[in-house]
């Protein structure tokens, strides 16, 4: 899809040339990109963008120039998209401790199409580290639009809408019907992401890049671009600024908090991404525990708290020693660009273990491959056999059994004393018995040693059950981590091996937690503090909280390990929405693993009241034609909450246009089955198509070159017969030319 979406740029771009500016010298076009810009994935949105998508190329001109063009005859198919030109932009980013909410405003003008005419117009939002969706607001000069979440039936999924969706995992799309040539586009986008931590060092990074061909046609005139940031975390921190990748003026510092704003004309759009990075100053583990009460509408009454506990400067932390072994998939699925980049990361992993840490490695398919059948100190001599041992049996080839190679991980680690035992796994698939190995190693938690195996997952794609990996991780007490696109495995991968490498902090008691009535912590099983991020549990509780709360754990020397986080009341922080989409997506692996219906409509009450997608949620666009009279109905909000049946509804006067489901399933049991690899698309050979070509001359003779044809020609006079034979020419070059268009002339400028 992604190849496909950068085509019709591409051709949108070729289209544009048609677009006339004016004799004036000083009212230059846009630069269009150069054909090394225009390569395979380079016309991606690095920043939020708006697209025409034209149809008609007989459309395309300056709505304020009538302009001579020459008649175009034919249509595109697929759509050409034509990059509209940016005339305002701003954005507001609210940082609360792990999660970014951010919030874009820019205007966009329809500059690409005459006045006379109107066409569809595509957003899209790339979004940051692990990002969600929240809203998105469209004015236009006669209608305006807006997104909303409803409950969705139970045959909803299926429903094949076209309005919207993931280009990519990182990449919104939303389409916006019939806008007219030369208005203006104000739209109003709101998502959320994480902070992401790494050597006590917390980082932002927003797509903001914004490519030079969207600047307005005109004299280079200055434009106004602002910025403003806020940072909140725990009260009493002090925040240390690192670096920017814009001018930032400080304009407001306390304790724990810090605001800045970047305000400024410039004569092009923002080149870079805009990347904050910040410190949080302290020599030992810290956090602190924010508390919030219930609204009114809330349909969960009971009080919310936040756990915050922070690695702190990690210069002089131990590090827990480690047992680990990496249980890897090699199904046929995994082979290509799949098994190159995993055996990459895998390579990376080994090179960075410890001399004294242990390790083997598990392959699996339908069956299990052992590197070693005991655990071996990571030496170099066994680094470099395992590295050998890796590039012979990482073959992709056979089926998935996840349960085998799981148990005899958990066998080998059964000993582990003054070590941590890590089982690292990674798939792309699904498998049928996922329920019976949660219970597996939920009973095996239940009666293990002091410190249990530590269970990290990394799933790959879209065909594997994720819930199945995020569930398997918090009964393990380990993290979870996937590449939905398959270029950010290594990536990825890499970041979750380091988290699980570098653990400081273990068997994590919040005794009092039990104490509290109706509570509810998410995770329920509380993994390891690691010095590459901060540890973050939330969930709800009725009754008194504690004064302060107890942490215990113990350290890597095997020390005990205690310290009282002070409890903060309404600082600012909105616990709810910071929360809310961990929640989600735990609350989802719960439901799935119970097969339990009243857990799966508390996600969709929790996903509507907070405006985060679930999987048992739809988005809905709102359209609202101003020229027309909307009776209000004070009912109409309760309408909105009603399952919907159809792509398009009357709810107040307003068309609702059902949006694509934006969920990951619950994995492919067929894709898995039939080894399919992640982001596999069907498409036609070429041998295919002249076999096709060849079948349809083939049925055509059959009928026509019968008796009674031959006997018809027969009759015909000269004339009839060289009009005939004109016309089957004429067909024939037709079909020639089209055949050129989409096999041999695909992507040239001319």
């Amino acid at each position: 899809m992604a190849d496909e979406f950068c085509r019709a740029v591409d051709d949108g771009m070729k289209l544009s040339k048609r677009i006339y500016f004016g004799k004036d010298r000083a009212v230059a076009p846009p630069k269009l990109p150069t054909l090394m810009e225009r390569s395979t994935n380079a016309l991606l949105p690095k920043a939020p963008m708006v697209y025409a998508v034209i149809s008609d190329p007989a459309i395309v001109d300056n709505p304020d120039i009538a302009s001579y063009q020459p008649h175009v005859y034919g249509r595109c198919d697929p759509p050409a998209l034509i990059p509209l030109q940016m005339n305002a932009i701003e954005m507001e980013i609210d940082c609360y401790l792990d999660t970014a909410i951010i919030t874009v405003s820019g205007t966009w003008r329809l500059h690409c199409i005459t006045g006379s005419s109107s066409c569809d117009c595509r957003l899209a939002i790339p979004i940051g580290h692990e990002g969600s969706i929240l809203g998105v607001e469209v004015n236009a000069m006669r209608k305006s639009y807006s997104t909303q979440l409803v409950v969705m039936d139970e045959n909803q999924s299926a429903t094949q809408a076209q309005n919207g969706g993931f280009l990519k995992s990182n990449i919104f799309m939303l389409t916006i019907p019939e806008i007219d040539g030369g208005s203006n586009l104000s739209i109003k986008i709101n998502w959320s992401q994480k902070v992401v931590c790494s050597n006590g060092e917390y980082s932002l990074n927003v797509p903001f890049t914004f490519p030079e061909f969207i600047n307005p046609a005109g004299k280079r005139m200055a434009k106004r671009e602002k910025i403003r940031l806020n940072v909140d975390v725990v009260a009493g921190s002090e925040l240390l600024f690192k670096t920017t990748s814009h001018p930032l003026q400080e304009v407001r510092r306390q304790a724990g908090s810090i605001g800045f704003l970047c305000d400024n004309d410039v004569l092009s759009w923002s080149k870079d991404d805009f990347s904050f990075s910040y410190a949080v100053s302290s020599s030992r583990i810290n956090g602190g525990v924010l508390l919030e009460s219930a609204s009114v509408h809330d349909f969960d009454q009971r009080e919310m708290f936040y756990i915050y506990l922070s690695p702190g400067d990690i210069q002089h932390k131990k590090i827990f020693k480690k047992e680990i072994i990496f249980i890897i998939d090699i199904s046929g699925s995994m082979q290509g660009k799949l098994m190159d980049d995993t055996k990459n990361a895998l390579l990376s992993a080994l090179a960075k273990l410890n001399p004294d840490d242990l390790f083997t490695i598990i392959a699996f398919n339908g069956e299990s491959h052992l590197f070693s059948k005991s655990m071996e100190l990571a030496s170099n001599d066994a680094v470099e056999r395992a590295n050998e041992w890796i590039n012979t049996n990482f073959v992709a080839g056979g089926g998935t059994n996840i349960s085998h190679p799981l148990n005899t991980a958990i066998e080998m680690l059964s000993g582990a004393r003054s070590s941590v035992p890590i089982i690292f796994l990674v798939t792309d698939g699904t498998v049928e018995d996922e329920r019976q190995i949660c219970d597996m190693v939920k009973n095996h938690m239940i009666n293990g040693e002091s410190i249990c195996p530590r269970i990290y997952t990394f799933g790959i794609g879209s065909f594997c059950n994720h819930y199945f990996l995020r569930m398997l991780a918090m009964i393990g007490r380990g993290q979870y981590d996937a590449a939905l696109d398959v270029d950010l495995i290594e990536p990825r991968m890499l970041s979750l091996f380091e988290k699980a490498s570098s653990l400081i902090l273990a068997n994590i008691k919040m005794d009092m937690l039990d104490e509290i009535d109706l509570v509810e912590v998410f995770p329920s099983h509380i993994p390891d503090l690691s010095s590459e991020g901060p540890l973050v549990l939330s969930g709800r509780y009725k009754g008194n909280f504690p004064e302060t709360l107890k942490v215990k754990g113990i350290m890597a020397d095997f020390s005990n390990f205690e310290i009282d986080l002070k409890i903060q009341k309404d600082k600012g922080i909105p616990v709810q929405r910071v929360s809310a989409r961990d929640q989600i997506q735990l609350l989802t692996a719960q439901a799935w693993l119970s097969e339990n219906k009243q857990l799966e409509q508390k996600v969709a009450k929790l996903s509507l009241q907070t405006g985060f997608t679930s999987e048992y949620t739809c988005m809905i666009m709102l359209e609202t034609d101003h020229l027309k009279k909307i009776k209000e109905s004070s009912g109409s909000k309760e309408v909105l909450k009603k399952k919907l049946s159809k792509h398009d509804a009357n709810v107040q006067g307003q068309r609702t246009i059902l949006l694509p489901h934006v969920g990951i399933g619950f994995g492919d049991l067929k894709a898995t089955a039939e080894n399919t690899p992640p982001g596999y698309e069907t498409k036609p050979e070429m041998a295919e198509i002249f076999k096709a070509a060849s079948n349809c001359v083939d049925t055509v003779c059959g009928y026509c070159c019968c008796m009674c044809c031959v006997q018809c020609f027969s009759r015909m006079n000269n004339q009839c017969l060289t009009v005939l034979n004109q016309l089957c020419i004429g067909l024939g070059c037709l079909a020639c030319l089209e055949c050129c268009s989409h096999i041999c002339c695909c992507g040239d400028d001319n």
